[in-house]
C-alpha cells in the first residue's frame, strides 16, 4: 500500500533540492494536501459497470457487469460509505441512471430497463429493450434515459460489435437510428446534451465524439470530433467524459492524452486547459461537482504516482490541487475507468478503484473543504545580510497571515528571482506556525534583483496577493594578503609569499595579480604571477638598487568580485 504521512492517502510529497555550495535547501514543489476526511469500503463485486449518486436521498449506487446470465446486483450505499442494502436481479445488470428528480433509479438488464422508487427502494417498473449481450450503458438527458445495446454470441466480440443508441420515453424503447462499432460510451453533458463516444479498442483508426440535443423527441446531432491529425497519431483513449454544470464545457478522459477540456458546443479545445496529470498517469476518469466548484480527475498510476486530482474547476485558477495515492488491499490500484461521481453539492467525492485486474473494487468517500479562508502577506520582505553579495547565500524572509483554523499540513510559498538574465524559479519554502517563512537563494549576477514571493492556495484557502521585494547585488569582496622580509640585499633578492581570499563563487579561471617595483629610481612592472587554486603566490625579484623598496600587487576583480590590493615595503642593502 502506498501511503505518505498518512493510511491510504497521499499527504505530502516535498521534493528537496540543495542550494550548491550552502548546504540549505528548500522545497522544490508544492505538496499535495489531504482531504477532510476518507471512508473507505471494500465492494463485494467482481466486476463493475456504473456510478450514480442520488443526492436528495443520500444514496450511492454501484452496478456490477457480470457475463453471466444471472445474479447481477446493484449496491446501494449511503454518504458515509455505509452499506445500506444490494437490489438483487436474476440477470446480469450494467449501467445505470438517475431521473434529474432523483426519483427514479434506471437498472439496464440484458433484455430490459428495469425502474426502482429511490424514496423506498422498491422495483416500480420494467420496459422491454433491445437484447444487449456487451454491457448496456445508460444516461439521462432531455427527460429521457438512453441506452446502449449490442448483440455477439461470445463477449470476445463485444470491442468491435456494432452497437445500436435507444431512447426510452413514454414507457418504450426505441432506437435512434444512431450506431456504431464497439462499446459506445454514454454520457449527459448538460440538462438537453448527451455526449456518446468511441473508445480505443473498437479497432477504429481515428475513435469519435458526439454530442447530440437531446431535448426533443428526434435526437440530433450537433457537434462531433476525431481527434488524430494528419498522420495519424493523437487518436481519442476514451476512458470517460463530463459535462460541466453550466453546460458550456465538456471534459474528457483519454488515456493517450490526459484531460481534455472541450467547449461544449462545437466540442473545439477550450483556450485553457488543465495542468497536465502527474508524469506516468494516466487518465481513467472525470467528473464535475455538482455545484461548478470542483473537477475530479482521476488515472492509472503506481508508485507514488497520485492516482486522483481534486481541484478548481476553472483551469485559471492556480490552486495547487488535492492528489491522492491508492495502492494495496486498503486502496484498490486505481480510479476505475467511469469510476467518479459527486453529491450535487459539492460536499462529497465518490470514486471507486480497482486492483490491476479489474476483480476487486472499492468505494472511497471524500470530502473536500466547503469553505475557504482569506490569506495575506503582511509586513513586506526583508533579507539578510543586508548587503547581497554574487555568489554568496541570501535569505529573504516575510509573513503569511492566514484565517480559519491551522492547516492540517504546513502551507507553501513560492517564490521567483528576476534580473538581467530573466526570471528564476527558487522553488518553494514552508510557512512556520507563526506564519513566517524563509526563502533561500544565491545570486549569481551583480545589479538589482528583485524577489517575488506567492502563495496560491489550496482547496482549504484563497491565493494572496503576491509580494515582491528588490535586492541590490553586490560584487563579492576580495583580499590580498603579504608576508614579506623587513630587508634584504641585492644579491639574495626579495621574495614575497602572499594569498588572494575570493569571497562568493570562485572565479571560472585562476585570477592573475600584477606586481609593481617602486625604488628611489623611479615605478615598473614586474612579471604578474597567477594564485594557486588555494590563492596562495609567491613573488621573487632582485633588486636594482638599494634603500626603500615597495612591492604593490593588484587583483583587478571581474564581473563577480572586487578588486583588491595590497603593498609591502622591503629595506634593501648593498
Amino acid at each position: 500500500m502506498k501511503t505518505a504521512h498518512r493510511p491510504r492517502r497521499l499527504a505530502a510529497t516535498l521534493l528537496a533540492a540543495a542550494l550548491a555550495g550552502t548546504g540549505l535547501t528548500v522545497a522544490a514543489a508544492p505538496a499535495a494536501h489531504a482531504a477532510a476526511s476518507d471512508a473507505v469500503a471494500k465492494l463485494p463485486i467482481s466486476s463493475y459497470s456504473a456510478l450514480a449518486v442520488d443526492s436528495v436521498h443520500q444514496r450511492v449506487y454501484i452496478a456490477d457487469q457480470r457475463d453471466s446470465q444471472t445474479n447481477g446486483t446493484v449496491l446501494v450505499y449511503n454518504f458515509q460509505g455505509q452499506k445500506v442494502t444490494t437490489l438483487a436481479h436474476a440477470n446480469s445488470v450494467s449501467g445505470l441512471a438517475l431521473s434529474a428528480d432523483s426519483a427514479t433509479l434506471y437498472v439496464g438488464e440484458r433484455g430490459r430497463i428495469v425502474t426502482y422508487d429511490t424514496e423506498t427502494l422498491a422495483q416500480n417498473g420494467a420496459v422491454t429493450a433491445p437484447y444487449d449481450t456487451c454491457g448496456r450503458q445508460l444516461a439521462f438527458a432531455g427527460g429521457k434515459v438512453f441506452t446502449t445495446d449490442a448483440y455477439v454470441f461470445q463477449s470476445s466480440y463485444c470491442a468491435t460489435a456494432s452497437t445500436a443508441l435507444d431512447m426510452m420515453a413514454n414507457g418504450t424503447v426505441g432506437r435512434t437510428g444512431w450506431n456504431d462499432i464497439g462499446r459506445l460510451q454514454l454520457a449527459a453533458g448538460g440538462t438537453n446534451r448527451l455526449l456518446m463516444g468511441q473508445p480505443a479498442e473498437s479497432g477504429a483508426a481515428n475513435p469519435f465524439l458526439a454530442s447530440f440535443d437531446a431535448s426533443g423527441e428526434t435526437l440530433v446531432r450537433d457537434a462531433s470530433r476525431r481527434f488524430a491529425d494528419a498522420e495519424g497519431k493523437g487518436a481519442l483513449a476514451l476512458k470517460d467524459m463530463a459535462g460541466s454544470t453550466d453546460g458550456s464545457k465538456v471534459a474528457v478522459a483519454d488515456a493517450g492524452h490526459g484531460t481534455r477540456l472541450l467547449n461544449s458546443g462545437d466540442l473545439s479545445d477550450a483556450a485553457d486547459q488543465y495542468q497536465a496529470l502527474p508524469t506516468g498517469a494516466k487518465a481513467s476518469a472525470v467528473a464535475f461537482s455538482g455545484d461548478g466548484r470542483y473537477v475530479a480527475r482521476g488515472a492509472q498510476a503506481t508508485g507514488s504516482t497520485p492516482d486522483l486530482l481534486v481541484q478548481a474547476a476553472d483551469p485559471t485558477d492556480g490552486t495547487p490541487p488535492l492528489e491522492f495515492v491508492f495502492e494495496g488491499s486498503l486502496d484498490g490500484g486505481w480510479v476505475t475507468p467511469r469510476g467518479l461521481a459527486w453529491s450535487a453539492d459539492g460536499s462529497r467525492l465518490f470514486a471507486v478503484t480497482q486492483n490491476g485486474i479489474g476483480t476487486e473494487y472499492w468505494l472511497h468517500v471524500i470530502q473536500p473543504p466547503a469553505v475557504q479562508y482569506d490569506t495575506r502577506f503582511t509586513g513586506g520582505l526583508s533579507n539578510s545580510p543586508a548587503q547581497a553579495v554574487a555568489g554568496e547565500p541570501l535569505a529573504v524572509r516575510g509573513k503569511l497571515e492566514f484565517d480559519g483554523p491551522a492547516p492540517a499540513e504546513p502551507l507553501k510559498v513560492t517564490a521567483t528571482r528576476t534580473d538581467a538574465n530573466g526570471t528564476h524559479e527558487l522553488g518553494t519554502a514552508t510557512v512556520k506556525e507563526d506564519g513566517t517563512f524563509t526563502v533561500l537563494d544565491e545570486p549569481d549576477l551583480v545589479g538589482d534583483a528583485t524577489y517575488s514571493v506567492s502563495f496560491l492556495g489550496d482547496l482549504t484557502h484563497r491565493p494572496a496577493q503576491d509580494v515582491t521585494h528588490t535586492v541590490s547585488v553586490a560584487k563579492a569582496p576580495t583580499s590580498i594578503a603579504l608576508t614579506a622580509p623587513a630587508e634584504s640585499d641585492m644579491d639574495t633578492g626579495v621574495e614575497i609569499t602572499g594569498k588572494l581570499t575570493v569571497q562568493g563563487k570562485t572565479p571560472a579561471e585562476r585570477p592573475v595579480l600584477t606586481v609593481q617595483r617602486t625604488d628611489r629610481l623611479g615605478t615598473g612592472w614586474l612579471t604578474s604571477v597567477t594564485v594557486a587554486a588555494d590563492g596562495a603566490f609567491t613573488i621573487n625579484d632582485l633588486p636594482r638598487t638599494n634603500r626603500d623598496v615597495t612591492y604593490t600587487v593588484t587583483y583587478a576583480g571581474d564581473d563577480l568580485h572586487e578588486a583588491s590590493t595590497a603593498s609591502a615595503t622591503v629595506l634593501v642593502r648593498r
